[in-house]
């Protein structure tokens, strides 16, 4: 299974790297307004902040906030590999951080995972049947797996597609992954 998955990250990764800083923020831009169509008028909204060469999340951070949504941020907690949540008001105030993934460091909220109706996460690889895959180190899995009643939106960009992910126990399907293409709803 580990060398099955390793060889989905390393192809996510070449396909992904294979983009364009062009492409790569023009198909943001349309994940993102598909994105902000599926959260509709949820909130709060558990989003990644992106870092090169994700999805970037910037214009639907700024598009929540100025919609009046209350938008949180994870901080890694690389110790005890889990999450810390903290409203975000301002995205200015991010800077890179652990693993150079932006946080407000300084300039936290506390937020409790409670209160969060969605979560916006970030994926390597993807499936039709909401596998993903990440990094490996299991965060997102770990905080959605003790927070079951959350709403999943994987974001991605076509490319990162896989005909059928291997799935451990722990890992945790999202309800609905965006692509530039689509949006894929995978409760089906």
């Amino acid at each position: 299974m580990h060398t099955r998955k390793l060889a989905a990250r390393n192809r996510a990764k070449t396909v992904r790297s294979a983009l364009t800083q062009s492409q790569v923020a023009a198909k943001s831009l349309a994940i993102c307004e598909r994105a902000r169509q599926v959260i509709g008028s949820s909130s709060p909204v558990l989003l990644y902040a992106s870092k090169v060469p994700e999805v970037s999340t910037a214009s639907l951070m700024t598009a929540l906030l100025t919609d009046g949504h209350e938008v949180v941020v994870p901080i890694i907690e690389k110790e005890t590999i889990t999450l810390r949540l903290s409203y975000l008001r301002d995205p200015s105030l991010l800077t890179a951080s652990t693993f150079q993934v932006p946080e407000p460091i300084g300039n936290e909220i506390p937020a409790k995972a409670s209160d969060i109706a969605i979560a916006v996460i970030p994926m390597l690889a993807f499936d039709r049947q909401g596998n993903r895959l990440g990094y490996g180190a299991g965060y997102y899995d770990r905080f959605l797996s003790t927070n079951p009643g959350i709403t999943r939106i994987g974001l991605a960009f076509s490319c990162q597609e896989a005909r059928d992910l291997p799935r451990d126990p722990y890992d945790v399907r999202m309800h609905f992954v965006v692509t530039e293409r689509e949006v894929i709803d995978c409760q089906i």
